[in-house]
This record gives C-alpha cells, sequence and structure tokens, in this order.
C-alpha cells in the first residue's frame, strides 16, 4: 500500500523533476516522440507493425552484442536496426511473402540476443535495461546520438515525404509512374530502423511499437488526413513519452510500463471516438497529375 501510495506523491514527483538527469531524459523523450510521430502513419499507412518488432529484435542484438564485447550500446543498436531495415527491404519485406521473411530474421536475431545476455558477464540489471528501457540512463553521448538520429530522419523525411506518401496509398500507380519502389523501401526501412533503435533506449526493445505504432494507429481512427493524422501522432507520441517517464518517477517503476498505458489508452479513446465519425475528412494525398509535375 505504501508503494500504492508513492505512485501519486506529488511532492518526489516534483523534487525529481529539478534533477538534470532527469529533465534530460524528457528531452530524451520528446525527441523520440517527435520522431516516432513522424514516422508512425506512414509505418502504418504501409502495414509495417510486424516489421518494427522486426526490427527492434534485430536491434536488440547489435546492442546485446555491443554489450558482451564492450562497445557502445547505442552504436550496437543503430547498426542492428539499420541492417534490419535494409535487409527486409532487399528481401521483399513488403511484398506477399513479407511476414515470412519478417518472421525469419526476426527469430535469428532473438536467437542471438539471448545467446549474447546469456555470455554477458556483468550485472544483469544491464542486460535487463536492454528490454525495458533505462531513459534516465541516456547521458550526454546517447543524446547527441538522438539528437542526430532525429534530425537526419526528419530531414529525409520531408525531402522524400510526397513520394513515400503516394507509395503507400498506391504503389501500383507509384511504380507505374517510374518511382523507385524498391529504393524508397529499402530508405523507408533504414529510417524506421533508426528510429527503432532509439526507442530501444527509453521502452525497451519490447515494447518500442508503443510509441511508434499505437500514436498513429490511434489517429488513424479519427481522421483520415494524412496532415492531421500526422499531427495527433505527433502529439500522441509525446504525451505518451513525456507524461510516461513524469508518472515513472515517483514509484520508480520502468518508463516502459506508464508509456504502454498512456498510448493505449489514447488509442482506446480515439478507437470509441472514431465508431462516431458521420463524415469523412478530406484526403490530402497526392494525386497522379501531381506526382507526374514532382518528376
Amino acid at each position: 500500500m505504501d508503494h500504492f501510495r508513492g505512485m501519486f506523491d506529488t511532492d518526489l514527483t516534483w523534487e525529481l523533476l529539478q534533477q538534470g538527469f532527469v529533465q534530460q531524459a524528457l528531452v530524451a523523450a520528446a525527441l523520440l516522440g517527435v520522431l516516432a510521430g513522424a514516422l508512425g502513419p506512414l509505418i502504418v499507412s504501409r502495414q509495417m507493425a510486424f516489421s518494427v518488432h522486426g526490427t527492434s529484435e534485430l536491434s536488440l542484438t547489435g546492442a546485446a552484442f555491443a554489450l558482451l564485447v564492450g562497445f557502445d550500446v547505442s552504436a550496437g543498436a543503430l547498426v542492428g536496426a539499420i541492417a534490419a531495415g535494409a535487409v527486409f527491404g532487399l528481401l521483399g519485406v513488403y511484398a506477399r511473402q513479407r511476414d515470412a521473411v519478417i518472421g525469419v530474421v526476426l527469430a535469428f536475431g532473438s536467437g542471438l540476443s539471448v545467446l549474447f545476455l546469456a555470455l554477458y558477464p556483468g550485472r544483469q540489471g544491464t542486460a535487463f535495461s536492454l528490454l525495458t528501457g533505462q531513459v534516465v540512463a541516456v547521458g550526454v553521448h546517447g543524446m547527441t546520438v538522438l539528437a542526430i538520429a532525429t534530425v537526419v530522419v526528419l530531414a529525409v523525411l520531408v525531402v522524400l515525404y510526397r513520394p513515400l506518401l503516394f507509395l503507400s496509398t498506391d504503389p501500383d500507380v507509384a511504380a507505374a509512374l517510374g518511382v523507385p519502389v524498391r529504393l524508397l523501401t529499402v530508405v523507408f526501412a533504414m529510417l524506421v530502423g533508426a528510429a527503432v533503435a532509439q526507442g530501444v533506449q527509453i521502452v525497451g526493445a519490447l515494447l518500442v511499437m508503443s510509441l511508434l505504432i499505437t500514436p498513429a494507429a490511434a489517429a488513424s481512427h479519427v481522421t483520415s488526413s494524412p496532415t492531421r493524422a500526422t499531427a495527433l501522432s505527433l502529439a500522441f507520441a509525446l504525451t505518451s513519452a513525456v507524461g510516461g517517464i513524469v508518472l515513472s518517477l515517483a514509484p520508480a517503476l520502468p518508463v516502459s510500463v506508464f508509456v504502454t498505458t498512456i498510448s493505449f489508452a489514447i488509442y482506446l479513446v480515439c478507437r470509441a471516438m472514431g465508431r462516431h465519425r458521420t463524415t469523412v475528412p478530406n484526403v490530402d494525398v497526392p494525386t497522379v497529375h501531381g506526382m507526374q509535375r514532382a518528376r
């Protein structure tokens, strides 16, 4: 009971919010929220939820290997996730056999992760944090990597947003108009990989979909407009990431518990609201004529 009452200790929460490492964690969560919120709608529209899970497992493999051999864990997670994205794209993960390809790679990566974590001679808590996240231990180096990844991913996304949206909306027409489908597929998968690698630091490899998928899925229930869906996804992801950290301070529980709870609650509310929608908003997707001019 004492621990339960401690969950609502606002004085302790406020005191912890004054600490530098907590403020750093909030900035990291905000950056990840922006990253996840921007990518999420495209991930959902391209039906890539399972591939995000597969990428997170390969990110865990890279992080576990880096932990075992004494390399930088953030860099290991990033290399593993980007490699997974490239593999998924090159092996035709968005074709009819995409689930099978993801399943094969995911299973292999999971097996390697178990091996690397079992061989790790250090504290098991450090290894466990790869599964559940440890945002308060991101540090200056981790913040730098996260900031660079966020800027790079958002910059590439801005440049490629229209063809990526067109490809998500009507891939057959996009291919017929000469849009480089395979190249864009691989590039986008690698962008997702970079985002997943950063998410592992905050919510862990097991629950990274709570930020990359759930906010965007919630937004899709209340609007059909890609622009509004992206705005809502950003707001939901930021609320989940930052709110999860704030709520986790007093009870000293893993951040992922609260991040997933907030994002799931938002999803349920949006799903309920979606059932009462009586009008269909305009869908601001690229037209064929517009894409021809862009070419």
